[in-house]
């Protein structure tokens, strides 16, 4: 230790310091994140692998067992990269920001982790007018009505499940209301604002009484997840065995687009992060963000181009 010491403080030579122990400070650092059990859960994963490694040998070389181990027990390429991801983000840390009590940092350079391709990864599936109508349909009416909220209002299924009344802000000089979503409950976790067309306002006004705290629900209890066992036997009925709830939000931002509602505003309409307050609006700015909404109702103007733009991004 004395020597570490005089090696640090004389030469500039760092003392090394495993994986194990980055790991560590990573979770001491995080623990206001939302995903640190699901990150926590992963470096478990990695330590009987990359646990005992000092740093600066680490590299991708090092993680290929790993990843072969994974691939044998059957993981997805997704799951494996992760996996690496985390570790680049600890060694970045260690690279970049992490200093220790010798003014250096934990580790010289970070190596490159290159992640698996992802052949297997399912593009987005925008609905059209037709496949929304067969879909809709064949889904029981709690997950109906919950769908074409969705894909009125760009909301996560989280969301959707989690809405709460207390949430609601209404507008009584506009004779509407809005959603403020606490971050808690959104995956970027920013302030999530809903605003509501005309459709999406006469679904909640269709579930107003019904539930003391949540907006949705079933049997008189919150929802769960939409895409339960009904979605995936509606979806398969109508010969759309790929679409999955999130593909409502896809689809409304497409027809966003297609109406043609400017980028900024179709950030803010499905909740993306923008590096910007979003959820403090003047009245005559709430009012163009519902028009804009509002846009994507009526079929007419819509229903062609998103065809066009589906065949283009299979093609």
């Amino acid at each position: 230790m004395i020597e570490t010491d005089r090696q640090a403080q004389v030469y500039g030579v760092r003392p090394s310091r495993t994986f194990e122990q980055a790991a560590a400070r990573f979770v001491l650092e995080n623990q206001h994140k939302r995903s640190l059990d699901k990150d926590i859960g992963l470096l478990k994963q990695l330590m009987p692998w990359i646990g005992h490694v000092s740093l600066e040998r680490l590299h991708r070389g090092v993680l290929q067992p790993y990843v072969d181990d994974r691939r044998e027990a059957g993981r997805s390429v997704g799951t494996i990269n992760h996996g690496l991801k985390i570790v680049r983000r600890v060694l970045n840390l260690a690279a970049q920001e992490w200093m220790d009590e010798y003014g250096l940092t934990w580790l010289a350079t970070a190596p490159k982790i290159k992640l698996l391709p992802d052949t297997n990864k399912r593009p987005p599936y925008p609905l059209n007018w037709d496949e929304q109508t067969r879909l809709f349909q064949r889904l029981p009416d709690h997950l109906a009505q919950m769908a074409l909220f969705a894909v009125n209002t760009g909301c996560r299924d989280g969301e959707i499940c989690k809405l709460r009344w207390e949430w609601e802000l209404k507008l009584v000089s506009m004779n509407t209301s809005v959603f403020i979503i606490p971050g808690s409950f959104v995956k970027n976790g920013d302030e999530r604002l809903v605003v509501l067309n005309r459709i999406a306002l006469s679904v909640v006004e269709s579930m107003r009484g019904k539930h003391a705290t949540h907006v949705f629900t079933f049997q008189g209890k919150p929802v769960l997840r939409m895409l339960n066992g009904a979605w995936i036997r509606a979806r398969e009925a109508v010969g759309l065995p790929q679409v999955r709830v999130h593909d409502l939000k896809h689809t409304f931002g497409r027809r966003l687009r297609a109406a043609g509602v400017s980028f900024e505003d179709r950030q803010d309409l499905l909740g993306h992060r923008a590096g910007r307050i979003t959820t403090h609006y003047s009245a005559a700015e709430l009012s163009h963000l519902i028009d804009a909404a509002n846009s994507v109702c009526d079929r007419q103007g819509v229903r062609q181009d998103l065809v066009v733009l589906r065949r283009l991004s299979v093609s």
